[in-house]
C-alpha cells in the first residue's frame, strides 16, 4: 500500500502546471459516448453509467466555466462528444456533437479552433490526437478512464516534481542495449528480451509547454522505449476474459503465436487468427516503467505509472516515436496500442521476479519483485538534473 498523502485536486493547478497557458489561448473538452448525439442538451448526464463523461463535464468543463479559464487567462472553447471507438488509440471519427450547436467536424471545427484540448474518454485517444496536434499545432491532454481515485491522486500531484523524478530514472535507463523480463506463471518461468539499441529513453512526465504541439497522457510518470526488436516468451491475461492466460511467443519483434495456459481456447484461437491476418497487431511497440508512488486506481492509465510496475505494449507506436501508425494495419479496427501491465494487483498469476538492463557491458537488475532496485533508488536520490523536454 502507498503511504502517501496528496493535496486536494485543483483544476487550476493541474492546467497551469501542465500547460503553462498563454493568455488568450482557447481551451475545449472532448468526451466519447456510444450515442454522441446525446451530448445535445447534455442528455447523457441522466445516465449514471457515464461516470468518466460526468467527471469531464462536472469537474473539468464546469470548472473552466466557473472561473478557472478566466483565472488562467484562457478563452472558453467548446464541449464535444464523438462516437466511442471501441479500442485503445484507434483513429477518432470526425463527427462530434455539442450541447447546443448540433453536429460539428473535429478536423474542421474543433482542432483548428483550439489551442488546448482535454480528451476525457473511455478509451485512450493519445495516438490519434498526437498526430492531429503535430499536424495542426494545438496542445492537449488525454485522461481516459478518469475516476475519483485518479482525480485525487494522479491528477492532484505537482507535475514539475513528477518530471524531475521521471528524468532521474530516465537518465539511469537511457542508452540501454536491451532489457530482459523474467516471468513466473502457473509453476513455470519465461523470459522476454527487448532490444533497445542504445536509444535515448523517453519519458511521460505530464508537461506540455507552449510552443511544442503535443499531447500529454495524464496521469503521467513513466520512462519508456520503442524496442527495436524482441524475442522470447511472456504470459498475458486477456482483457476480454481475465481468467484466460495465454503464452505469447515473440520472434523478431512480433508476437507470432499465442498458446493457452489457462482458460478459453476459443479466445486464443481468435487472437492467433488476428496475428496471422494482420501482422502489426503483434509488434512489440513499447516497454515502459512506472515512476510515481500512487495508489491503485483500477485503471491502467494510472496503474502503469506506479513505481515498480513494468508494461509492454503491442501495436501502434507512432505517438511514441515509432513507425507503426494506423495505415500499417490491414483492418483499421486493429490499429490499437494495447498496454500489457504486469503488477501484483493486476496480474496475480504472473509474477515478475526480475527485470535486467544490459548497458555498457554490464547486466544491472532494475526491478525485483515489483520494486525498484538500489540502482534506481540511487538515481532517485541523486541531484535534480535539468528537466529534458
Amino acid at each position: 500500500m502507498i503511504d502517501k498523502s496528496f493535496p486536494p485536486f485543483s483544476l487550476s493547478r493541474l492546467l497551469s502546471t501542465v500547460f503553462s497557458p498563454v493568455k488568450g489561448e482557447t481551451i475545449g473538452v472532448m468526451i466519447d459516448l456510444p450515442e454522441p448525439e446525446k451530448a445535445e442538451h447534455l442528455r447523457f448526464l441522466a445516465n449514471p453509467a457515464f461516470t468518466i463523461q460526468k467527471i469531464a463535464h462536472d469537474v473539468f468543463w464546469e470548472g473552466l466555466k466557473d472561473g478557472v479559464a478566466e483565472e488562467l487567462g484562457l478563452k472558453l472553447g467548446g464541449f464535444y462528444a464523438y462516437r466511442i471507438t471501441g479500442g485503445s488509440n484507434l483513429d477518432l471519427p470526425d463527427e462530434a456533437w455539442t450541447p447546443n450547436d448540433g453536429k460539428v467536424s473535429l478536423e474542421k471545427d474543433v482542432y483548428p479552433n483550439h489551442d488546448i484540448l482535454l480528451c476525457i474518454s473511455t478509451y485512450s485517444a493519445t495516438a490519434p490526437l498526437t498526430a492531429h496536434a503535430k499536424k495542426i499545432g494545438f496542445r492537449g491532454a488525454t485522461l481516459h478512464g478518469v475516476n475519483n481515485i485518479i482525480l485525487n491522486s494522479g491528477l492532484a500531484v505537482n507535475y514539475n516534481e513528477v518530471s524531475i523524478e521521471a528524468e532521474k530514472l530516465r537518465g539511469a535507463l537511457t542508452g540501454a542495449d536491451a532489457f530482459e523480463i523474467d516471468f513466473e506463471c502457473l509453476g513455470k518461468t519465461y523470459t522476454l528480451r527487448l532490444e533497445c539499441g542504445r536509444q535515448e529513453a523517453q519519458k511521460s512526465h505530464g508537461l506540455c509547454p507552449p510552443g511544442k504541439p503535443d499531447i500529454a497522457n495524464l496521469p503521467a510518470g513513466e520512462v519508456y522505449f520503442v524496442p527495436t526488436s524482441a524475442s522470447g516468451l511472456f504470459p498475458m491475461h486477456y482483457e476480454e476474459d481475465r481468467d484466460t492466460v495465454g503464452l505469447q511467443h515473440v520472434e523478431d519483434g512480433y508476437v507470432v503465436k499465442a498458446e493457452l495456459l489457462k482458460g478459453n481456447q476459443e479466445l486464443i484461437n481468435r487472437h492467433n487468427e488476428k496475428l496471422k491476418n494482420d501482422k502489426p497487431t503483434g509488434i512489440i511497440g513499447e516497454l515502459g516503467f512506472g515512476t510515481q508512488e500512487l495508489p491503485v486506481s483500477g485503471h491502467d492509465i494510472q496503474d502503469e505509472k506506479i513505481r515498480g510496475t513494468v508494461h509492454v505494449a503491442t501495436g501502434r507506436s507512432d505517438h511514441l516515436g515509432g513507425h507503426v501508425d494506423s495505415s500499417s494495419f490491414k483492418d483499421k479496427s486493429h490499429a490499437t496500442h494495447d498496454d500489457i501491465l504486469f503488477a501484483p494487483f493486476k496480474t496475480p498469476e504472473v509474477h515478475v521476479p526480475q527485470v535486467r538492463m544490459y548497458k555498457d557491458g554490464e547486466v544491472i537488475p532494475v526491478h525485483e519483485n515489483f520494486a525498484i532496485t538500489d540502482y534506481l533508488k540511487k538515481a532517485l536520490a541523486g541531484a535534480s538534473p535539468v528537466t529534458a523536454s
